[in-house]
């Protein structure tokens, strides 16, 4: 009896911390716009990109006035980054007219902050936190019920994402320039992380390619392939011109042309399961049947403990990201890959994980 009265009294304790660090994360959730929000400001005032313009460091006045932001909402501002790991404290040494040297109190950059130039993530922060983007997630639970509304129709008057893009040159824009910031890092880390998976590729579709960035970047640093960047006319319309990249209008739902390998990156989660396979299907005619292949650069969800990595949060929250902007699209587990390229007709496939948030998919006919 004695025993089990112990054993009862050392269980409050355990119960009130558990209670307590259960009340200190909740508040995370409350205010859990709150990064977002941050970040977006960061950006708009162009903080990173003032600093990295001032060697990397900057004081307090220097950036107070190069950005002619109030230096008492700038200070609360910057604690809020700092605190969260965007940018640090330090002390520079300058030296004076009169030879002097003086300790002054000084911004820096972090390998976080310096995520928030516009050749880091600073695209993809503009988007998820613009109001298009952010309006449809009060209707993620509609979304949700049986005979529920799709959020992002709901939201803007009953058009998808793609039909309000093509409406809206402004947010089109802002969904090329999210694409193509992500489509540099990520090409980046599978070229130095499997370039295998381009070598013997002598064209390469890139299927819903946006402005092209993904493929100036891989014939850039795979300059035998030819690449042809395949997207809606209006979106090739205004892409760029690019040295080794052909522009070509289209529906990726009726035909693929033709390459030594179609490549989709973050297409496929946009869509339903059928519409995959139709996708799919179209990339396999389109590609040798003796050698072609086709290259998913999609995300793999994990359903385990014993598979999850640093970007297992990161996919789940793309998953309600699709959930909330998409009529079908949605984040797949590797059985459902495997299910949607066995359909197809694909003999082989495999997974490729890089540090990355995708993983690469090779499916061969």
């Amino acid at each position: 009896m004695m025993e089990a009265k112990a054993k009862t009294q050392l269980a409050v304790p355990v119960q009130e911390k558990e209670a307590h660090a259960a009340q200190v994360d909740i508040w995370k959730y409350v205010f859990g716009f709150t990064p977002m929000a941050v970040l977006k400001c960061a950006i708009e005032l162009q903080i990173s990109e003032t600093i990295e313009c001032h060697g990397g460091s900057i004081t307090v006045p220097e950036l107070s006035a190069a950005i002619h932001c109030s230096p008492s909402a700038l200070h609360r501002i910057m604690r809020y980054l700092i605190h969260h790991g965007f940018f640090i404290k330090k002390t520079r040494i300058d030296v004076g007219d009169d030879h002097q040297e003086s300790s002054v109190l000084c911004y820096a950059q972090t390998p976080r902050s310096r995520l928030l130039l516009k050749d880091g993530m600073a695209a993809f922060i503009l988007l998820e936190s613009s109001p298009v983007m952010l309006a449809p997630w009060h209707g993620l639970s509609g979304r949700a019920l049986l005979k529920g509304a799709y959020p992002f129709e709901a939201a803007h008057g009953g058009v998808d994402v793609w039909e309000y893009a093509a409406e809206n040159p402004g947010h089109s824009r802002l969904i090329n320039d999210a694409m193509a910031c992500h489509a540099r890092l990520a090409v980046s880390a599978i070229v130095d992380q499997y370039p295998e998976a381009f070598q013997g590729v002598g064209s390469l579709v890139d299927v819903g390619g946006g402005d092209g960035t993904t493929l100036n970047t891989l014939v850039k640093a795979c300059p035998w392939i030819r690449g042809v960047n395949y997207d809606l006319p209006h979106v090739v319309s205004v892409a760029p011109h690019r040295e080794g990249v052909e522009h070509v209008g289209g529906d990726m739902f009726k035909m693929v042309p033709k390459g030594d390998a179609s490549f989709l990156m973050w297409v496929l989660h946009d869509w339903s399961d059928d519409e995959c396979i139709q996708i799919l299907r179209n990339c396999m005619e389109a590609i040798p049947k003796d050698k072609g292949k086709v290259i998913i650069v999609e995300a793999v969800v994990e359903e385990g403990e014993e598979t999850a990595d640093e970007y297992s949060e990161v996919r789940l929250a793309l998953d309600m990201v699709m959930m909330a902007h998409t009529e079908k699209g949605k984040e797949r587990t590797w059985e459902e890959w495997g299910c949607l390229l066995n359909e197809v007709g694909f003999t082989k496939y495999t997974e490729k994980r890089i540090q990355d948030v995708v993983s690469v998919i090779e499916a061969y006919p």
